[in-house]
């Protein structure tokens, strides 16, 4: 079940790769169309020939037709688990999806919870279940991918199975098995924190450095070049990122989910959140202070939440565009892997046409770029430097 996204589509490759037979089931028709001609609705590295060779080998196949539920013997469900409009999770969107297909499922199956989700779901799925009189083994196993690099990580990154008992944590670890000889058992509640914690734990890292890129450029100092220094040959500082829009349809959202969780008493998370949202805001008023930026042309380049990526998934290059729009003459934005934005222009004509620029995604294009004009570039792409 949506089974043609970032998450269920290279896991479904994957097992498919490995020899099981697996059937695709999406609501979207456009991407189980692309997805059936042997394309990829998105970039993902590698994923793209071992798509073809699955379709080619029969062991792979999409639908938009829920009854391929009742023929599956192992149900994988990844449904997007956003938070709303007051930062809320929504620990029902699940259930939901589960209850509109429950004609579908059978006794004997097994249902594999692959998204993130608050803590507690798990076992508001298994009693979802248990009151509608069906016998389906319920296992929580977090998906642990960084986007495009799915068709590595899937077959070298341990999997976390969790299940109410021992027996649904073997049938999930043999599932797994097929990708990995790594296993890690947990109790549903706590494999749903631990991937909530994982999210945070890099959420508040990226705040960590985005803190002290601002306290250094509030003095004139470079933030990349100290740390680059202090880091050199030294362990302890080898993990400390560089600064950047810490951003995607992840680490947001779960330290929000997490912020619910304790009842809104996550102070670092907020504070990170409030760090990380707030740089493309910072950024912009640096710049009005060195520029009359109401008579400049602004161009942004990069519009995907992270480098090499065509995802724009709350993108932080967008509220960078919102805030430009309001305080400089005119923005225009570019993107190399980005097609679903239609007022995206093409490299050469923002290079040629801005007075400014901003690298907002790092992409690796971008590294290669001799500009005339300043440049704004906290990702350290070329090499000169990070202040504003």
């Amino acid at each position: 079940m949506g089974g043609c996204g970032h998450v269920g589509l290279p896991l479904a490759i994957a097992f498919a790769d490995r020899g099981l037979e697996v059937g695709i089931y999406d609501i979207d028709s456009h991407a189980v169309e692309v997805v059936s001609a042997g394309q990829l609705p998105f970039l993902e590295k590698d994923a793209q020939p071992m798509l073809r060779r699955a379709l080619d080998a029969g062991t792979l196949a999409a639908t938009t037709d829920p009854e391929i539920i009742a023929r599956a013997d192992n149900v994988v469900v990844v449904i997007g688990t956003p938070v709303d409009e007051h930062l809320n999770p929504n620990p029902h969107a699940v259930a939901r999806a589960l209850r509109s297909s429950r004609e579908h499922f059978r006794d004997g199956q097994m249902l594999v919870l692959r998204s993130t989700v608050y803590p507690g779901v798990t076992r508001n799925v298994e009693r979802l279940f248990a009151d509608q009189g069906l016998d389906v083994d319920v296992a929580f196993c977090p998906e642990r991918i960084v986007e495009g690099r799915a068709m590595e990580e899937l077959f070298s990154l341990p999997q976390i199975v969790a299940g109410r008992s021992q027996g649904v944590r073997d049938r999930a670890a043999k599932l797994f098995g097929h990708l990995t000889g790594q296993i890690v058992e947990l109790e549903p509640e706590e494999a749903e924190l631990a991937k909530l914690l994982t999210n945070n734990w890099r959420y508040i890292k990226f705040a960590a450095a985005n803190q002290f890129f601002v306290m250094a450029n509030d003095h004139g100092l470079d933030y990349d070049k100290i740390r680059r220094a202090l880091a050199q040959d030294y362990p302890r500082a080898a993990d400390m990122p560089g600064a950047g829009f810490a951003a995607g349809p992840c680490l947001f959202k779960d330290t929000m989910q997490l912020a619910a969780f304790t009842d809104n008493a996550y102070v670092l998370g907020h504070s990170a959140m409030l760090v990380n949202e707030g740089l493309p805001l910072y950024v912009v008023t640096q710049l009005e202070r060195k520029h009359d930026l109401a008579q400049m042309r602004v161009g942004i380049l990069g519009m995907a939440f992270k480098g090499e990526s065509d995802d724009i998934r709350s993108s932080l290059s967008y509220k960078l565009k919102r805030i430009l729009e309001f305080r400089a003459r005119e923005v225009v934005c570019t993107d190399p892997y980005v097609t679903v934005d239609d007022s995206l222009v093409d490299l050469e004509t923002v290079q040629a046409t801005s007075d400014l620029l901003i690298i907002a995604t790092p992409h690796k294009v971008y590294a290669e770029l001799t500009p005339t004009q300043p440049v704004v570039d906290v990702w350290n792409m070329l090499g000169n430097g990070t202040t504003v």
